[in-house]
């Protein structure tokens, strides 16, 4: 099996050491423990990796007893904690721990956010550095293997989990895309939330993945599933804080001509997206491929801003009489406006370069993808 290089290890080695926590956030399956445990490896006997799944490791943590948890560490310096979010109080427990024994680095991991960042962010606020890990972008893949139009196609049609892409065998990555929307795409949801309709949130998925590149209505949403707005609204923000689906705002500096309030729904993984719909067959003859285009380079976009100490904020934008481009990048003043297209064609940008001249316009095609 193929070991990608992720971009954010660097960025990370470059934080250890600074009398803070390091958080590394991610959807599960992603390569976060395989990454924490690379962290560990130049420091030898004084690494120490930890499964806060385990009974075993989980007793040791306990509010407002930082010495329990050095005797798990013994002599360790430099520990990973592993699914962190597992422990009740994980944020109040570290930050004890850390004011008590600041010479011993933490590295903790969390396979969602809405769990482990409730429970540390505020008690670690200032004692820590955060990241997140997606699945493989496009450069890091490109790093270990060429991107031909072939491998491209598949990326879109079963996404970019680590496991998926090194796997050799076309059968065996349809399983393992099967397995991880089957046995973890919700697994942090149900446990954490007891949802009591859980179908409700399988539903929702399925509207929200045959809309990917649409705008989306609560209100259509919520009478489509026979639910409240309130209830759509709530296991919207659980699938966002849980690395399923994310949210692309509108960009607007003009409301009384430009959308403000209105939103796209993207899949952090296309192959989820298509699983989720159970529609994982070839990309190149589908009626989805420009939404899963779309899907794919939104993402990627994503994934590089977030390497950045201040990542640009990314829209889309739509005027009042239906004029779109797919994807606004806002950093400070500077504009970039990106239409992206299955084959090279005329894009106008116009009408919005008319209101921001100053912007950077681009077409995207799925060709240039492969020749980058």
């Amino acid at each position: 099996m193929l070991i990608f290089e992720r971009r954010i290890e660097n960025r990370i080695k470059e934080r250890l050491g600074k009398g803070r926590a390091i958080l590394i956030f991610g959807p599960r399956q992603v390569g976060k423990t395989t990454l924490a445990k690379k962290l560990l490896l130049p420091h030898g006997e004084a690494g120490g990796y930890f499964n806060c799944e385990l009974t075993t490791v989980r007793k040791h943590f306990l509010l407002g007893q930082p010495e329990a948890l050095l005797e798990l560490i013994g002599k360790k310096k430099t520990v990973v904690f592993d699914e962190a979010q597992t422990i009740e109080n994980i944020g109040a427990i570290l930050k004890a721990f850390l004011d008590t024994y600041p010479d011993i680095q933490v590295i903790a991991t969390g396979s969602s956010s809405f769990d482990l960042a409730n429970k540390i962010n505020e008690p670690l606020t200032g004692r820590a550095f955060e990241f997140v890990l997606l699945p493989l972008a496009l450069d890091e893949i490109a790093r270990t293997v060429p991107v031909t139009e072939q491998l491209l196609l598949e990326l879109l049609r079963l996404g970019s989990y680590p496991a998926i892409v090194g796997e050799p065998d076309a059968t065996v990555r349809e399983d393992l895309l099967r397995n991880i929307a089957t046995n973890y795409l919700y697994k942090d949801i149900f446990i954490f939330e007891s949802l009591r309709r859980p179908k409700l949130v399988e539903d929702l998925l399925v509207a929200l993945a045959q809309q990917v590149g649409s705008t989306v209505s609560l209100n259509e949403l919520a009478e489509t599933l026979g639910a409240t707005r309130t209830t759509v609204q709530k296991y919207l923000t659980l699938l966002e804080q849980a690395y399923v689906i994310f949210r692309l705002p509108s960009f607007s500096r003009n409301p009384r001509n430009e959308l403000k309030k209105a939103f796209k729904i993207f899949f952090y993984d296309t192959g989820i997206r298509n699983a989720v719909l159970d529609r994982i067959a070839p990309v190149a003859g589908r009626g989805d491929k420009g939404a899963l285009l779309e899907n794919f380079v939104v993402l990627e976009r994503m994934k590089h801003g977030m390497r950045e100490t201040f990542p640009p904020k990314l829209a889309f934008w739509r005027t009042r009489k239906g004029e779109e481009i797919d994807l606004i990048e806002e950093h400070g003043e500077a504009l970039s406006a990106y239409e992206y297209k299955w084959k090279d064609e005329n894009v106008s940008f116009r009408t919005f370069l008319r209101k921001y001249p100053n912007a950077h316009a681009q077409v995207v095609t799925f060709q240039a993808l492969v020749q980058r």
